[in-house]
């Protein structure tokens, strides 16, 4: 059923629609009787209020939104920490929302964010994210947004990345100066833009080398522990040929096959070499130390912070897209 608006409510009631207004945002002057009316019929035609609408008719706070997909992981705090920083000494608060990787929850924290108007959002979108519309319509009603890390080339607004590509292209080089030969990736799904760089980097560094790319030794799963102890299960059990290094999308999915390698009995790197992407501090306390690619996460979030304020504050509405650079810290784990 379509969703229905102040104007398809009053005139199935017969009432003006400022009073079905009125009605829906329980109004004094509006009798219970016709409140209750109004927020049934409401219901059953499925309206829903445009909250962007209502957001830009009262005005904004001095309140910034952060949307991530996990507040778990190490990457995603030390990013908040660069945000608050910066938000703090420009007199903004930080409300933060995670979408757990879910399309779902990233749309209905997009709108309880607008509901708390918000001067500004910062997003790193979810794995699951294809449909962008939330976030277009933020950009039709002049809400200033900034992406980061995990960006959307279909968004056109600023954004602040790392050099996923090269990271991907550097490791692999690394690997195969060492000596390694077949070379595993348990990727992210292809459809997000960091993943899609970092495989385009691991191919790309393979092709240089003269190493031919095995398509059964590129697994696309998530970006969590999990994912990597799947991933990892699924490429050592169904070949018979085994890869003899992994180059993992995140340092959680590394960690992951970190822990099957290890039941196995497997020897690292003496009979597989791993590596991850990202560098936080677990990558330390596992056994060997894990080889990884540095991002500088406080720092993605402190220019993203930057950039949003100089929409906010200075009306600036150009695009700028900050590329942040990457290093390889070799470890014993290759």
């Amino acid at each position: 059923m379509p969703k229905a608006t102040i104007n398809d409510i009053a005139k199935k009631l017969n009432i003006s629609t400022s009073t079905v207004s009125r009605a829906l945002s329980e109004h004094p002057e509006v009798s219970k009787k016709t409140r209750d009316r109004v927020k049934q019929i409401a219901q059953e035609m499925n309206y829903r209020p445009n909250i962007i609408a209502q957001s830009l008719q009262r005005g904004h706070s001095k309140i910034i939104g952060v949307l991530v997909p996990q507040v778990r992981h190490i990457f995603f705090a030390e990013v908040m920490a660069g945000i608050s920083d910066v938000m703090e000494k420009s007199g903004y608060s930080v409300l933060i929302c995670q979408s757990n990787e879910k399309y779902e929850n990233e749309v209905k924290n997009v709108e309880t964010l607008i509901q708390q108007r918000i001067a500004g959002l910062l997003v790193s979108i979810s794995e699951e994210t294809k449909n962008y519309d939330h976030f277009k319509q933020i950009l039709e009603n002049k809400i200033p947004l900034v992406m980061f890390d995990r960006i959307c080339s279909q968004i056109h607004t600023s954004s602040v990345t790392t050099d996923d590509y090269k990271g991907a292209y550097n490791i692999i080089e690394h690997l195969i100066k060492k000596g390694y030969k077949r070379i595993a990736h348990l990727a992210g799904f292809s459809t997000m833009e960091i993943a899609k760089q970092r495989i385009l980097g691991y191919k790309n560094a393979l092709q240089k080398y003269k190493i031919p790319i095995n398509e059964k030794l590129i697994i696309e799963n998530g970006l969590n522990e999990e994912d990597g102890a799947k991933g990892f299960l699924e490429l050592y059990n169904n070949l018979e040929e085994k890869p003899d290094a992994i180059f993992a999308v995140s340092d959680p999915v590394a960690i992951g096959a970190f822990h099957e390698i290890k039941k196995m009995g497997l020897k690292i790197p003496e009979d597989i070499a791993l590596t991850g992407f990202s560098n936080n501090p677990n990558t330390l306390m596992i056994e060997p130390a894990l080889t990884t690619v540095h991002q500088p996460a406080y720092e993605i979030g402190k220019v993203a912070a930057e950039l949003l304020l100089d929409k906010i504050i200075n009306k600036n509405e150009e695009i700028i897209q900050k590329i942040l650079s990457t290093e390889i810290i070799i470890r014993q784990s290759t």
